[in-house]
């Protein structure tokens, strides 16, 4: 089995993430204990410290790789609340965002989905404050609802 690598959260994170994972877990949340469990094991770093920025925190942008032959992926990881259709955000509830938080850039870490075993291994961090593009839109996959707006180039009548 892999050996499971150091973790650090940010002092500004971790209170917020205790309570989070907390009211997850009472609700019989998966993911939510396998948090705790992370939380639990984590160095607690404070909020200016230098290392801080090649960790993966809540807003950084995360490049990382998985076993599973999925290409190099790019996530901003956020809370649920803030977690919207855009497919370059991943909450820190999903299994994969519990795995993220806390590592450093080159660490691997094993995480389960639907009771299979995955690793994620972190190229890169970014600060929450980077410029980087989503290339998925809010809303992208929108309703296909005509009244909300331009209804397009379709036919016109005579």
């Amino acid at each position: 089995m892999l050996p499971l690598p150091k973790i650090a959260l940010s002092a500004a994170d971790y209170p917020r993430l205790v309570q989070l994972a907390r009211v997850a877990v009472q609700r019989g949340d998966i993911s939510a204990m396998f948090l705790m469990l992370e939380i639990n094991r984590a160095e607690i770093v404070a909020r200016d410290a230098p290392d801080l920025q090649s960790i993966a925190t809540i807003g950084s942008w995360i490049t990382y790789w998985t076993n599973w032959g999925v290409p190099r992926k790019t996530v901003q990881l956020v809370w649920p609340e803030d977690c919207t259709s855009d497919l370059a955000q991943i909450s820190v509830l999903s299994p994969l965002g519990a795995a993220l938080i806390g590592l450093h850039v080159g660490d691997q870490m094993p995480y389960f989905v639907a009771g299979c075993m995955n690793v994620v291994r972190i190229e890169s961090v970014t600060g929450s404050d980077a410029n980087v593009v989503s290339l998925v839109r809010p809303g992208s996959f929108a309703d296909d609802d005509p009244t909300d707006g331009d209804p397009g180039p379709g036919p016109t009548a005579a």
